[in-house]
């Protein structure tokens, strides 16, 4: 199908598309937009029109009502996204939230000054740097295993200087 067959087309099958399309898009202007769709598919599928299977008015309203559900289901996830992103808390903390959180980092930082230099660099490779327990394992020279039991006294140690709270 060619530009001038395509024209053809919309001119002679615009309002059959515009009545299949109308009433699953009742605005005028996703009509049209789910109309220049309808058109480019066509445009693209014409070879796949088989006469066998039913007429080209059957085939082309067929196409329309697909074309049609289908951007009205576009919308749909669109309006709900929008929705459900106006009903989101804001990522951004509240001041108290942002005080709080301050706060707390403070209290982290003291109970760390209070730790071992090497149970500090542990806890940073771990949680600040975020290396894994194996490559932490491996420039140490210990078992995973080890690097597990020492991180797990660590934290039972924080969590004792911190006044047995569960920080962060």
């Amino acid at each position: 199908m060619d530009e001038r067959e395509l024209v053809d087309l919309l001119r002679r099958y615009g309002p059959l598309l515009r009545y299949v399309i109308a009433p699953i898009l009742p605005n005028p202007q996703d009509q049209e937009d789910c109309l220049s769709e309808t058109a480019l598919r066509v445009w693209e599928r014409s070879g796949q029109f088989d006469p066998a299977r039913g007429s080209w008015t059957a085939w082309l309203t067929a196409v329309a009502r697909n074309t049609a559900l289908d951007y009205a289901r576009r919308q749909a996830r669109r309006y709900m996204v929008g929705q459900v992103e106006e009903h989101m808390p804001s990522p951004e903390p509240t001041p108290e939230e942002a005080v709080l959180l301050r706060e707390r980092q403070e209290a982290v930082r003291r109970a760390l000054e209070r730790l071992p230099g090497s149970d500090r660099a542990l806890f940073y490779r771990k949680y600040y740097y975020r290396q894994s327990t194996a490559q932490i394992a491996a420039e140490l020279g210990l078992s995973q295993r080890a690097v597990e039991g020492r991180l797990y006294r660590l934290k039972k140690r924080l969590r004792t200087l911190l006044g047995g709270e569960e920080h962060g």
